[in-house]
């Protein structure tokens, strides 16, 4: 299989102006369980620019969220560090913003109120009436002003999801993590957040760190896609350059003929070089 289109030199030229902006240094992890230690990940090195959008896809048990758990502040390498703006992380904090698949929504809180309690932790210098602004601005941007007082077992998954998303953006994060937010929706509303998301992504840049399964998704939403071994002691096993210029469209770029060569490539990567092995 011949190799796929890359922009390698092009990044690594931005690297040169603007230095990596989060970065895993030699990281490992290891968890002590009552049959041993078990190595999840080993020897991680990656560099991310500030506002770049990075997906990493793999297996189950590769080590995917475990490596998100670190840049959100819940875990601690074993081995190695990860540093924001070259200082180490060492806890959770209102600079790094989690979505998790399922919501993690207060089910007693309407959908602005729930959006607003994040607003006011996270950013206390703002008036009442500024916070207040702030939520509806992005409630707005995920079309759900109208729904704005519905509790989240009055909405639908995708309007949970978007609500999720609009609390998180909203806080005005360095970095984004997503874990599989769009995993349990139907095809049709993961299209449309997937959409949404870019919109408010490019609004503020923070910079994005998304956990998928999904190929055609990682393509279309990503600057560069990682993709993991199979664990257990899982590491990088090749990092793709995604070279359709944005703002994207599912159609425009599905119409390019590098599109089915990286799919391709990704999926060779996979499901026959990292097939998993169910024996």
């Amino acid at each position: 299989m011949t190799s796929p289109p890359s922009s390698a030199g092009a990044f690594e030229r931005d690297l040169t102006r603007n230095p990596a902006y989060l970065r895993f240094d030699g990281v490992g992890q290891v968890f002590q369980t009552q049959n041993g230690p078990f190595e999840a990940l080993r020897d991680i090195n990656l560099q991310v620019a500030q506002g770049e959008f990075i997906c990493v896809v793999g297996h189950s048990g590769c080590g995917k969220s475990t490596l998100l758990n670190m840049v959100s502040g819940f875990l601690s390498p074993s081995s190695g560090r990860v540093t924001l703006q070259d200082r180490p992380i060492e806890g959770p904090g209102p600079d790094r913003m989690v979505v998790f698949q399922n919501y993690s929504l207060l089910p007693w809180k309407s959908v602005d109120q729930n959006v607003a309690l994040a607003v006011k932790a996270a950013r206390p210098e703002l008036t009442a009436a500024a916070q207040t602004a702030v939520v509806e601005h992005h409630l707005e941007m995920v079309g759900l002003l109208e729904a704005r007082h519905k509790r989240p077992g009055e909405i639908s998954g995708g309007m949970r999801q978007r609500v999720a998303i609009a609390r998180a953006l909203a806080v005005q994060p360095e970095v984004l993590v997503l874990d599989e937010p769009f995993g349990a929706l139907d095809a049709i509303t993961k299209e449309e957040l997937q959409e949404e998301l870019l919109a408010i992504w490019r609004e503020h840049k923070p910079t994005v760190l998304m956990i998928t399964h999904d190929i055609d998704e990682a393509l279309f939403l990503a600057d560069r896609i990682v993709m993991m071994t199979n664990g257990p002691a899982a590491t990088i096993g090749e990092i793709m350059e995604v070279p359709f210029d944005r703002p994207r469209n599912f159609e425009g770029i599905q119409e390019d003929p590098r599109y089915g060569q990286l799919r391709n490539h990704a999926l060779d990567f996979l499901y026959r070089r990292y097939a998993h092995d169910d024996g």
